[in-house]
C-alpha cells in the first residue's frame, strides 16, 4: 500500500458539486492499494499514519501526533499512486482491482476509527474534486513494501 499524507489546516472532497467529506486540522491521506497487498499491511499503515508526529509542539518542533492536536483524517482512494511511468502514458496494472482494493481501503479507515479518530472519505472510483489548505507544507510518503 502507498499513502501520501499531507498535514492540513482543512480539507474537503466534493463529488458532483456536493461535499462528501471535510475536516479541519489533520491529515489528507491519498491511499493507493497495490496488487497483492494484505490486511496486515492495512493495519500497519493505519498505525503508522495515526502515530505520525509532524505537528508542532510548544517549541515549534514536529513532535506531536494526530491525537495530541485533536486532528481528523480525510482518506481518498488513489489508484494512480501505482502508476507505471516508463512511458508518457501511465499504466496502472500494479494497482489492485476494486474487488481487492475496496476492502483494504475500508480496513485502513476502520483501523483509524478504532483508534478514536474521526475519518471522512471520498467514494472509491468516483470523480472527486479534492481541496486542501496544506500546513507547512508537510507531506510524507508511506510505502508498506519499505516500512
Amino acid at each position: 500500500m502507498r499513502a501520501v499524507v499531507t498535514r492540513v489546516k482543512n480539507a474537503r472532497v466534493e463529488i458532483d458539486g456536493k461535499v462528501n467529506g471535510a475536516i479541519e486540522k489533520g491529515f489528507l491521506v491519498l491511499l493507493g492499494v497495490g496488487a497483492g497487498d494484505t490486511e496486515a499491511q492495512a493495519v500497519k499503515l493505519a498505525d503508522k499514519i495515526c502515530g505520525l508526529r509532524v505537528f508542532e509542539d510548544e517549541n515549534e518542533k514536529m513532535n506531536l501526533n494526530l491525537e495530541a492536536v485533536g486532528g481528523s483524517l480525510l482518506i481518498i482512494s488513489q489508484f494512480t499512486l501505482y502508476a507505471d511511468v516508463k512511458s508518457r502514458r501511465p499504466g496502472f496494472t500494479r494497482a489492485a482491482r476494486p474487488e481487492a482494493a475496496i476492502p483494504l481501503y475500508e480496513k485502513v479507515m476502520d483501523e483509524c476509527r478504532a483508534k478514536g479518530f474521526a475519518v471522512e472519505h471520498g467514494e472509491f472510483g468516483a470523480d472527486m474534486q479534492v481541496f486542501s489548505q496544506n500546513d507547512g507544507p508537510v507531506t510524507i510518503l508511506f510505502d508498506t513494501d519499505t516500512m
